[in-house]
């Protein structure tokens, strides 16, 4: 696997305190891979593709806006914006986008051409951080994020264009809410420190640095919990879906 800078937006790595993010993107592709037909699949917001080997027996694309991104994938790769992709109609039998769409700030479009690249009885899937959970439900931190969705929303988004919608959700073991809890903790004292939420007020690209230097330092001295997550810290379940983790649409044409 190729190296790179792990940010905010993108992890590259699995070594040190970048473990459960990593092991929480790859569980994303073993979850979604039962419901994914068999054939050609578009794996939009790809980044650098770490888990395609996990839909083995099918032909996967890689489609990423990130050209250093997709190189050294030993499949097809597509430069593209996942909201205006290259691809014709009914071309591909499946599409998944784990932890992409809250990345643009329209993702109705993205999910608009999931739909129309797939071919009628073909299955997309959709992953991405509940809102509820993930850092604050009524604030977005992530300066890479242009949404965050709850499972009602996500849902939402995709019914204008599929015939059928799933959503279930992803959660984690007690060892790795453990950590999260922790993150949590760390994060409501830093924001403590900014009551009047002037952070809203430096401009994006500001505040994806900083915020790429919190995590970096935050993660210089991995904690030995973090070590041990493994993909079977995941399940995905349909019953109490504010509680999740990532949600989980599985929509069919």
């Amino acid at each position: 696997m190729r190296s790179g800078r792990a940010t905010g937006e993108r992890v590259f790595t699995s070594e040190g305190g970048f473990n459960p993010t990593w092991q929480r993107h790859v569980a994303a592709y073993a979850l979604a891979e039962p419901h994914l037909p068999a054939g050609r699949i578009a794996d939009l917001g790809s980044g650098v593709g770490h888990s395609y080997d996990l839909l083995a027996g099918r032909e996967t694309v890689g489609i990423d806006v990130d050209p250093e991104a997709l190189a050294g994938q030993e499949r097809e790769t597509v430069v593209a914006d996942m909201r205006r992709l290259p691809l014709a109609d009914d071309s591909f039998d499946g599409a998944l986008a784990i932890h992409s769409v809250e990345h643009v700030p329209d993702p109705e479009r993205a999910v608009a051409e999931a739909a129309r690249i797939i071919r009628p009885g073909g299955v997309a899937v959709l992953v991405t951080p509940n809102r509820l959970t993930f850092a604050r439900p009524d604030e977005i931190i992530d300066p890479y994020h242009y949404v965050e969705l709850d499972p009602r929303q996500a849902e939402r988004l995709c019914r204008p264009w599929f015939e059928s919608v799933e959503v279930r959700g992803i959660f984690g073991s007690p060892r790795y809410l453990e950590l999260v809890a922790d993150q949590r903790a760390r994060l409501n004292r830093l924001l403590r420190l900014d009551p009047m939420r002037l952070r809203r007020l430096v401009p994006r690209r500001g505040r994806q640095r900083l915020y790429d230097l919190l995590l970096a330092r935050a993660r210089r001295d991995p904690d030995p919990r973090a070590a041990v997550i493994r993909v079977a810290d995941f399940d995905l379940r349909e019953e109490e879906l504010d509680d999740c983790l990532d949600v989980v649409v599985i929509c069919r044409r």
